[in-house]
């Protein structure tokens, strides 16, 4: 990939979220605290689903691959971002950066396909509970979750590739905090207009695509509820997709800020602090949203919680 640069750039140096080392020692607790939290909750909630039978259903399969995800495209970045509170000089090299361009996109892109896949589901569902199991059989979940993850890693990888054959002949300085897209085609001394076209067409495919179909899902959810007679089993079929539209506002209001705006619109410094949300804060918050939000996660808690008691004592 490095054969379109001018000269070689071995690392690239980042600017980080602030130059105050004692503010840097703060954050350095803070992120350590918040990872802690999502890599605990994230793999709290699938091994929870993998050990409740009860939890052994296809939102539950899918939302044990949205934890999975979420744990990994935080962990492309948080951990190097709390290493680098720490250093002095925070460099990369320049292929981690481009590992790390890949990794991050690639989940990106599945978290969002994930979100659609989850509110048809809440449709296929809420519309028809008792042939639910037929219509959403496992061979299908699982096919579905291939596709995602297969389509996820071919657009992270094509929108790497872009960024690093670009020419890199100036400063090697990232106004960032990880490597990110934005902030490297701003570095680049050769044309990028190919590669910002490539962002904004991709990103906003995948944006509005994804968020077409959680639309348009949501649309008929709320002509199957009206379908219920009874105000309980409305309340019922509206309080099992809460958490996810819960997520889905907090995901695509922050991504859709990030890529969803001409160059000429950005403010690097801005867009720092969003990314801490999306990359950092969201992949907390979802096992969070899922646990408290949900009626069935919070009794296979207390199944396990009631099991480990009787054995200790």
């Amino acid at each position: 990939m490095a054969e379109g640069n001018i000269s070689t750039v071995y690392q690239f140096i980042l600017v980080g979220l602030t130059d105050d080392s004692e503010l840097e020692v703060i954050l350095f607790a803070v992120f350590l605290v918040i990872y802690l939290t999502t890599v605990l909750g994230n793999l709290g909630l699938i091994m929870l689903i993998q050990v409740s039978p009860q939890l052994h259903t296809p939102m539950y399969f899918f939302l044990s691959h949205l934890a999975f995800v979420d744990f990994c495209y935080t962990s492309s970045v948080t951990p190097n971002t709390i290493i680098n509170f720490l250093r002095e000089v925070k460099s990369i090299t320049f292929y981690a950066c481009a590992t790390q361009v890949c990794c991050f996109i690639t989940f990106v892109v599945c978290e969002m396909y994930l979100l659609s896949v989850m509110a048809y589901d809440r449709y296929v569902a809420i519309w028809n509970p008792l042939l639910y199991a037929v219509l959403m059989p496992r061979k299908l979940c699982l096919q579905v979750i291939a596709s995602t993850y297969i389509y996820g890693f071919t657009v992270g990888l094509v929108q790497a590739i872009a960024t690093f054959h670009l020419s890199f002949c100036g400063t090697n300085v990232i106004n960032h905090f990880y490597c990110d897209d934005v902030p490297l085609i701003a570095l680049a001394c050769s044309d990028t207009h190919v590669k910002e076209l490539m962002l904004l067409i991709i990103a906003g495919f995948n944006t509005l695509c994804s968020l077409l179909l959680v639309i348009i899902s949501y649309v008929f959810i709320v002509f199957a509820i009206l379908r219920i007679h009874s105000a309980d089993g409305r309340r019922k079929a509206f309080s099992t997709c809460a958490s996810h539209l819960t997520s889905i506002t907090i995901f695509y209001g922050t991504v859709s800020f990030m890529y969803l705006q001409p160059k000429s619109s950005h403010s690097l410094n801005t867009d720092k602090i969003a990314s801490v949300f999306y990359v950092v804060v969201i992949p907390m918050l979802n096992p969070l949203i899922y646990s408290l939000r949900n009626q069935e996660v919070k009794l296979a808690i207390k199944r396990i919680t009631d099991k480990l008691s009787l054995i200790i004592h």
